[in-house]
C-alpha cells in the first residue's frame, strides 16, 4: 500500500518547490491536506502524480479536473491568501482546493453547479469547518456571500470572467487558467477600484468550463 504521507512530502519537495512555490504556509498546507481523499474512488494511488485528474458529475457535459499539484499551488500562492479572509472556490469539484485554502485560515465558499459533485464535496469536507458548499451556475458566482478577497477558478475559462471579477473586494485577486487549448495561461486578475488588471503567470492546461465559453451567455 502506498505511503500517502511520504507521497505528500515528495509532492511538496519534488513538484511544488521545483516549480517556484516558495510560500511556506502554502507548502505546509499542501503537505497537511490528504489529496488522496479528494480523487475519484479507486484512483487514490494516482493522487500525487504531477498531472491533473479528471472527475465527472451526473451531467454528461461536465468536464472537470482536479488541477495538478504544482498548477494549483502556483495559483493559490498568487492569491496571497491571509488568515481571516474569504475566498470563493469556483467549480470546486470534490473540494480539494477549498480544503487547501481553508488550511491557510481562509473562510471558503465552494461553488459547484453539478449536484453530484457538490454532494461529493459535502461528503469529503464534512469534517472541515469554515467551508460552505453552494450550488448554482458557475458564472453567477456567489454574490450574496461576497465580496471576496480572492477567487480561484478550477478550470479553463475562454472568456473574461467579468461576473466573478465584479464580486472581488477592492484589491482582491482572481486566479484562473484563461485562453484556448494550448495557448492558455494561468492568469492573475487584480481589482483596483472599478478597474481590473490582468497578468499571465505561466502556460497551463485544464478542461474548459462551458459556463465561461464564448457560446455561453449569462445575465443578472
Amino acid at each position: 500500500m502506498l505511503d500517502y504521507a511520504q507521497a505528500r512530502r515528495l509532492m511538496v519537495d519534488c513538484q511544488l518547490r521545483t516549480f517556484d512555490v516558495n510560500d511556506i504556509p502554502v507548502l505546509d498546507a499542501f503537505e497537511a491536506v490528504p489529496r488522496e481523499r479528494f480523487v475519484p474512488q479507486g484512483r487514490e494511488d494516482f493522487a500525487y502524480i504531477d498531472q491533473s485528474l479528471r472527475i465527472t458529475g451526473q451531467d454528461a457535459t461536465t468536464d472537470r479536473a482536479i488541477p495538478a499539484p504544482m498548477l494549483l499551488a502556483r495559483m493559490i500562492q498568487a492569491l496571497q491568501l491571509a488568515p481571516g479572509q474569504i475566498a470563493l472556490d469556483v467549480a470546486t469539484g470534490y473540494g480539494y482546493a477549498a480544503a487547501i485554502m481553508r488550511q491557510l485560515g481562509v473562510r471558503v465558499v465552494a461553488l459547484e453547479s453539478d449536484d453530484a459533485l457538490a454532494a461529493e464535496a459535502e461528503s469529503r469536507l464534512s469534517a472541515t469547518d469554515g467551508i460552505e458548499i453552494v450550488r448554482g451556475p458557475l458564472q453567477a458566482g456567489a454574490a450574496k456571500a461576497g465580496p471576496f478577497d480572492a477567487i480561484l477558478v478550477n478550470g479553463r475559462v475562454e472568456t473574461r470572467p467579468q461576473s466573478l471579477l465584479d464580486q472581488l473586494k477592492d484589491g482582491g485577486r482572481l486566479a484562473c487558467v484563461m485562453g484556448r487549448d494550448k495557448a492558455a495561461k494561468a492568469t492573475l486578475f487584480i481589482r483596483t477600484g472599478d478597474a481590473f488588471g490582468a497578468r499571465p503567470l505561466f502556460d497551463a492546461s485544464l478542461p474548459a468550463l462551458s459556463a465561461f465559453s464564448p457560446e455561453s451567455s449569462f445575465s443578472f
